[in-house]
């Protein structure tokens, strides 16, 4: 058997492969990428969210998600969930019904579509006599009514969607019991709103767009009353007790009518314009919220004054003399109240009033003085600022943990202490087994620390860096600062702020030591901030410092921004990572790499034009490097300039190609006629192509020149203890790779603990390694003697890893965008590469190492490489021999921007945009695995109307 086993093919190693690595997308953190639909079931506590891609998400208490996804991808119009089931519809832009029902499947709870519908018309009906516009699910459970712009109200049987025809309620059924002098046929067209009376489920509430509302009588098929309005209908709401029913319309305007018992049309209590005497905005929903105080609740959409305020997306809330106008800073999709679901309560209570706007989650606590927001648990809106960067921490010490939630605990205080009010089923998932951190950097200069350690991503605490610097807007100023006679009584709310006063603050790196607090953070002005945590606010001078990375060089003009202005005197910071130190660079262009050595007390930046070492503890500039190219003018030019290097690109692209093909040609020889050299240039061209075909892992890689625009761009820094002048003297170094393929490595001299601030830090160049082919230098990773890579800064001295081999020598992993490449230590000579396919144009675009662990025993783990390539494959690479384990696809390959946003954790998980809103988790361990796991109780529905708890249905939701 042996000779029929493919070269290197091991075995045991395959058995091991299956216990380490397997590829899961297990969740999605943030908010939904352009929601659509909202809908809530009292019953069950769920909140549903559609979305314009067909998705649809259901959320319950922190831990409790399900996820579906229609076929048709189409836009999801409305959900509504079916009274008293685990079962909810949804209604499509191309008129498609589906019910979803919660159904358990081995053990474990999953969202499943069991039917799908399309309401059709007779044969050469139009399109709009079976358009769907309203969609009432009766409290029966049996069945559907679905109203449409031809006034025809269809009844639908559940589960089977099969039309009940005799059933359906006409326009000219409800026309011979109105009057022919209060209304005509088209009177009945379009179906705003359909309601079953609160009291009575054999009633249902009819309103048509021209404001004909009709009360109905489904058994005896007549309508009891009906009511004209004056104005366009928008929607309809019944009052708790069903005497009275509230009407919505385009004009602005809600109109309260009662029920009489005397005469079949009624007329109406009271007409309000709340925002009037002038044109307003139409009022698209309504709730009308009973009180034991006797002061009813109503809270209404739109409404606003049409010339002033006709571009505000506002939801009003008016109790008694308490009048606000929320103001969302995106456009308001739905919302909906949270009150008393039990039937027998004599009062609504409303408790809170959650509203989804096209960019947020907002949820208002009407209970507490004031009215003021929840802060959420899940559903943040990741993208309130564009994300620049993200950066993540795994395994964070508890006491840092709770100094960076007792930090954020502070800025929160404006926030209501009201429990999360969504708190359908139960979170099953085991506890997280550590602290993990995902650091994201925003446009607007702000750093957010999010909780990522489960199936929630939970806002912690947010940085600043604004303060130190002089902008146009002052961060004291109050955007929900009111007047007290102003009128509307309009007040900001949410988070979501997409305009940045200026793009230079931008984040564009973070580094963060788990071990020590000190957190550094990079810009797109050149700024790097290095920081430390402080329990208190503080009010103090921030230290300056340039580094010229030109090294006044003549010949060289920068054209792009100017650098940040700073304040001067001292800064006042809220309690936190606050900035003791800023390092300019100059020319102060995007810092395009960063790392921090909290031990040895060493910040490292790189830019366009070359890399520096600051001293934070000395405040003290220790060396600057200049990486640019005597022809890379490109990299003066920054990153808002590039209009005019787009031809000089294209121009360099041609010439490369022409190179090529003139070098080919003089590697085949000189000599012969010009039809002896195109036969022989065909034969070359057929061979390669062969040889390609037969050995697609062994590629040529063409060499770059050396005038290629970006040479100089610093694309990784890297700290390391080894040994880099002789094999017998360790000493700390720094390594850094260029977009050239040049390495450079400096010996640094660090004073003891007792001289460190006698003493300067001093560096001196080693070796410099120029790769032959020229490629970007994405990673640099030093091996130890036991080829094990060296320890994080600190790791070693809080116990938390076995100190490394310094007996042994060690060795220099060099990752290209084209391969792999190990050196041995000190004397830098090649021992071992891997190549990577050209056939598909493969390039490492990510690579870190991760810690893989058997699921079978807890005794083996080892360590690995995670690749990440530009056509959104995942590559896992075995340390130290180079050898390609698995390979998974990802990420789609045109999705640019997802790839740029891809970041591993230390332990084989990791996150990437699939939207400006949304993190994809995925995991690449079979150990490491974060997903919901939940229970939904199922409720049941007694037949007066009662919920009660199933026991012992025990559902455990685990999402696919």
């Amino acid at each position: 058997m042996r000779r029929f086993l493919r070269p290197g093919h091991d075995p045991v190693r395959e058995r091991l492969k299956r216990d380490l690595f397997q590829f899961n997308k297990t969740v999605e953190h943030g908010f939904p990428h352009q929601p659509s639909a909202l809908g809530y079931s009292p019953f069950l506590r769920l909140m549903a969210i559609g979305t314009r891609s067909g998705a649809i998400k259901l959320y319950g208490a922190p831990g409790v998600e399900f996820m579906g996804l229609h076929e048709e991808n189409n836009t999801v119009m409305q959900i509504h969930f079916i009274p008293g089931q685990c079962q909810l519809v949804t209604l499509l832009d191309d008129n498609s019904l589906h019910l979803w029902s919660l159904k358990q499947h081995g053990g474990a709870s999953e969202l499943r579509e069991e039917h799908r519908f399309t309401l059709k018309g007779p044969p050469g009906s139009p399109p709009s006599a079976t358009q769907v516009t309203a969609v009432l699910p009766h409290s029966s459970r049996e069945v559907l009514y679905l109203g449409t712009e031809s006034g025809n109200i269809f009844v639908v049987e559940l589960p089977s969607f099969r039309v009940l025809e005799d059933k359906t309620i006409t326009p000219e059924a409800v026309l011979q019991w109105i009057p022919e002098d209060n209304c005509n046929r088209r009177s009945c067209e379009l179906v705003e709103a359909l309601q079953e009376h609160p009291k009575n489920p054999d009633q249902i509430l009819i309103g048509y767009s021209r404001a004909l509302i009709v009360l109905w009588d489904l058994q005896n098929n007549k309508a009891i009353h009906h009511f004209l309005g004056s104005q366009q209908l928008e929607n309809l709401y019944w009052q708790r007790d069903g005497s009275k029913f509230i009407s919505c319309h385009y004009d602005g305007s809600y109109t309260q009518w009662p029920l009489s018992s005397d005469n079949r049309q009624s007329e109406p209590l009271e007409n309000t314009v709340p925002y009037g005497p002038f044109p307003c905005k139409a009022i698209s929903k309504i709730y009308w919220q009973t009180t034991k105080n006797g002061l009813p609740y109503i809270i209404f959409q739109g409404g606003m004054p049409r010339a002033s305020y006709g571009d505000r997306h506002s939801i009003s809330v008016i109790h008694g003399s308490q009048q606000t106008a929320f103001d969302f800073t995106s456009r308001v999709i739905d919302f909906f109240i949270i009150f008393s679901s039990d039937p027998a309560a004599e009062f609504d209570d409303p408790s809170a009033l959650v509203v989804l706007a096209e960019e947020e989650l907002v949820v208002i606590d009407l209970k507490s003085a004031g009215w003021p927001a929840v802060h959420p648990p899940y559903l943040a809106s990741l993208h309130c600022s564009a994300i620049t960067c993200s950066h993540h921490v795994s395994n964070i010490p508890l006491k840092l943990w709770e100094r960076i939630i007792s930090a954020g605990s502070k800025q929160n205080i404006h926030y209501s202490s009201m429990p999360w009010p969504i708190d359908g089923g139960t979170n099953i998932a085991p506890d997280p087994p550590q602290r993990d951190l995902l650091l994201t950097g925003h446009e607007d200069g702000t750093v957010r620390f999010w909780d990522a350690s489960g199936v929630c991503l939970h806002l912690l605490y947010k940085l600043s860096t604004v303060r130190v610097f002089l902008t146009d807007a002052d961060p004291n100023d109050n955007m929900n600062t009111l007047g007290e006679d102003e009128w509307p009584p309009l007040r900001k709310v949410g988070t979501f702020d997409p305009y940045s006063d200026d793009p230079r603050l931008g984040i564009q790196k973070i580094y963060l030591c788990k071990y020590s607090g000190y957190l550094a953070v990079a810009g797109t002005a050149g700024q790097v901030l290095v920081m430390e945590l402080n329990d208190e606010d503080a009010e103090h001078v921030v230290d300056h410092a340039e580094a010229d990375l030109l090294q006044d060089q003549e010949g060289y003009r920068w054209k792009g921004h100017e650098k940040l202005k700073t304040r001067d005197g001292p800064v006042r910071f809220e309690a936190g990572f606050q900035p003791f130190v800023l390092v300019q660079c100059q020319p102060p262009a995007v810092v395009t790499s960063l790392a921090l050595h909290s031990e040895w007390k060493l910040v490292a930046f790189g830019t366009s034009h070359g890399f520096g070492l600051f001293d934070h503890q000395q405040k003290r500039l220790v060396f600057v490097k200049c990486t640019l190219h005597p022809s890379d003018q490109l990299a003066l030019e920054g990153p808002l300039s590039r209009v005019k290097s787009l031809k000089k690109s294209l121009r360099q692209s041609f010439r490369r190609i022409r190179r090529s093909r003139v070098s080919s040609r003089k590697r085949r020889g000189g000599g012969g006629n010009a039809s002896e050299v195109q036969e022989a240039n065909a034969k070359f061209d057929q061979d390669a192509l062969q040889e390609m075909e037969l050995a697609p892992v062994q590629r040529k890689i063409e060499a770059r020149s050396a005038e290629d625009s970006f040479t100089g761009f610093v694309r990784t820094l890297y700290f390391a203890d080894t040994f880099l002048r002789d094999s017998s003297r360790h000493c700390p170094s720094l390594w850094a790779g260029t977009n050239g393929g040049t390495v450079y490595a400096f010996c640094l001299r660090v004073p003891p603990a007792e001289r460190r601030m006698d003493e300067p830090v001093r560096a001196e160049q080693a070796k410099e390694i120029q790769l032959m082919h020229r490629a970007p230098v994405v990673g640099i990773l030093v091996l130890d003697g036991r080829s094990i890579p060296l320890p994080e800064p600190l790791e070693v001295a809080h116990d938390l890893s076995k100190s490394p081999d310094m007996q042994g020598s060690h060795q220099l992993l060099v990752v290209s965008e084209e391969q792999f490449k190990v050196f041995t230590l000190p004397k830098v000579s090649s021992k071992l590469k891997l190549k990577l396919t050209a056939l598909e144009g493969c390039r490492v675009r990510k690579v870190t190492v991760a810690n893989f662990g058997s699921c079978k025993t807890d005794d083996y783990s080892e360590n690995d490489l995670a690749v990440l390539t530009n056509l959104g494959d995942i590559q896992i690479i075995s340390l130290p021999f180079l050898k390609l384990q698995i390979r998974y696809p990802c990420i789609r390959k045109e999705d640019v921007s997802g790839i740029a946003s891809c970041v591993f954790t230390k332990y084989g998980q990791g996150f990437y945009l699939i939207s400006p809103s949304e993190f994809e988790r995925f995991s690449l361990s079979t150990k490491w695995l974060v997903e919901p796991r939940c229970i939904v109780d199922m409720p049941e529905v007694t037949s007066n109307n009662h919920v009660h708890k199933k026991s012992g249905t025990e559902n455990a939701a685990r999402k696919s």
